[in-house]
């Protein structure tokens, strides 16, 4: 863990509650805090300082410099023992977010942001930064359940390992329940490959929910070890993973889940389910990447 916790800002009351957010996660871990503007301007060559003809404090980099400083306190305020710095970075949100990344344990963005298209539930910034970025993602949503468990998506996957660890720390810091949660249908369930060409490659309908256990059993095990004091509840669906993990979401203080699974089309960043998660859940939702990620 580099101790250090960034969250994006742009003056939208979607950032400003993840400001909030990121304040606590850094005094959770013990970490710093630093909030950060992407600033597109003066890459469009657009003038930055007052007008002539209006007031001395008008302007883009004033109205820049107001947002940052009431972004860092709102910071202070929600945890007063939190070191909190700041920076205004030249550059476009995801660019300068995926390199602040590098150097982060965790970074925070609002789910909406102030540009974008109105009705959109989540903004491209948070999505594409799930994506990109080297640290694990945690987007925030307005709505959440304080006293709600942790839950995290299982598929056993090798991509899901990193996850499965971020959500048991998650648990721990934040002293909250674990709700392992594994979602299969016979389509999506592990098996082997038929003997015969001629066979359908298709699980029987019911014989799967003892292996099904297992898979989530041993996805868990190691982590329980390392996390002793993490109560953690065993929940495997014979359902959709996409619609199990946002109705669990509801009930949630936060859903985490993996960047890619064992679905979907291999060289994609980000897996349908984790997007539907970020357009759809109702609570934070935290986008783990896998060891691709070099973090």
């Amino acid at each position: 863990m580099s101790g250090l916790v960034v969250v994006g800002v742009d003056g939208s009351a979607s950032s400003l509650a993840a400001v909030e957010t990121a304040a606590g996660e850094a005094r959770l871990r013990g970490a710093g805090l630093r909030v950060v503007h992407a600033f597109l301007w003066p890459a469009m060559h657009v003038p930055l300082g007052p007008s002539p003809l209006g007031p001395p404090e008008g302007g883009i980099r004033n109205m820049v410099e107001r947002l940052v400083a009431e972004a860092v306190a709102r910071a202070r305020e929600t945890a007063p023992d939190v070191d909190v710095g700041h920076a205004v970075v030249t550059g476009e949100p995801l660019t300068v977010l995926e390199a602040q990344s590098r150097a982060a344990e965790l970074v925070v963005v609002g789910s909406r942001g102030m540009g974008g298209f109105v009705g959109l539930l989540v903004g491209s910034t948070a999505v594409h930064l799930a994506a990109h970025a080297r640290c694990p993602v945690l987007v925030v949503r307005e709505q959440t359940s304080a006293d709600g468990p942790i839950v995290v998506g299982v598929d056993g996957s090798a991509a899901g390992e990193r996850a499965v660890e971020f959500a048991f720390a998650e648990a721990a810091l934040r002293r909250a329940p674990l709700v392992a949660l594994h979602a299969w249908t016979t389509w999506n369930a592990p098996m082997p490959a038929p003997q015969e060409a001629s066979e359908p490659y298709a699980n029987p309908a019911g014989a799967l929910s003892g292996e099904e256990e297992r898979l989530l059993s041993e996805a868990l095990a190691g982590h329980r070890e390392r996390y002793p004091d993490v109560v953690v509840e065993h929940r495997v669906v014979h359902g959709r993973t996409r619609e199990t993990l946002i109705e669990a979401s509801r009930s949630a203080q936060l859903v985490v889940v993996g960047a890619r699974g064992r679905g979907g089309f291999a060289g994609l960043l980000l897996g349908s389910v984790s997007q539907a998660l970020l357009h759809h859940g109702r609570c934070p939702v935290a986008v783990v990447r896998g060891a691709d990620a070099g973090h």
